[in-house]
């Protein structure tokens, strides 16, 4: 790729001050492997910004592919981790094999998708979590920008773990999402 010219250089500057607005500044968190870096704008994930992560599949190993990613992911930042679920059956100790200490985790256990939801979206408000992790079945288009825009405003990471008990609850992955990057993880036999 060439080298910019000064001009778009500068016009690049100033849109992204346009975009900011009064956003606090997000940054980026990287992965620390470059062939993976250079290909993500900034050469990291956007922070104040949600991020979706779903299994290769719809079966139990791939949900749990997809949340130990988000732990790891999560385990990276600075401070507290909220992580909302609706059901109990998330395993700690996978959690610490993934980086993520469970003395730096908060769960909370919503009734509902609704209700896990509202929470993450309280947890991405408050802004003083390193990470804030919503396990959803369903993401909205509307949903997601309600939490892509929470998060901006605060500098918050969101990372929407989507994770499947029944095949229809897969049926909408794939809609649009407002999510700054999607991820599809999956799990490969040892050599």
């Amino acid at each position: 790729m060439s080298a910019a010219s000064p001009s778009f250089q500068a016009l690049r500057a100033e849109i992204a001050r346009i975009e900011a607005g009064r956003r606090p500044p997000g940054g980026v968190l990287p992965f620390g492997l470059a062939a993976l870096d250079r290909r993500l704008p900034a050469g990291g994930l956007a922070l104040g910004a949600l991020h979706e992560v779903a299994g290769g599949g719809d079966g139990a190993i791939d949900g749990a592919v997809a949340a130990l990613f988000a732990a790891g992911v999560a385990a990276r930042t600075q401070g507290p981790v909220l992580w909302c679920v609706t059901r109990p059956d998330l395993f700690a100790p996978a959690l610490e094999q993934a980086g993520l200490s469970s003395n730096r985790v908060i769960y909370v256990e919503a009734g509902d998708e609704a209700g896990l939801l509202a929470a993450f979206e309280d947890g991405l408000r408050h802004g003083g979590f390193g990470a804030v992790v919503g396990e959803v079945a369903r993401l909205s288009m509307t949903a997601s920008r309600r939490l892509q825009l929470v998060a901006e405003d605060t500098g918050s990471l969101g990372l929407a773990v989507r994770r499947w008990r029944r095949q229809a609850e897969a049926a909408d992955f794939g809609q649009p999402t407002a999510a700054a990057t999607r991820w599809r993880v999956t799990a490969l036999p040892s050599a």
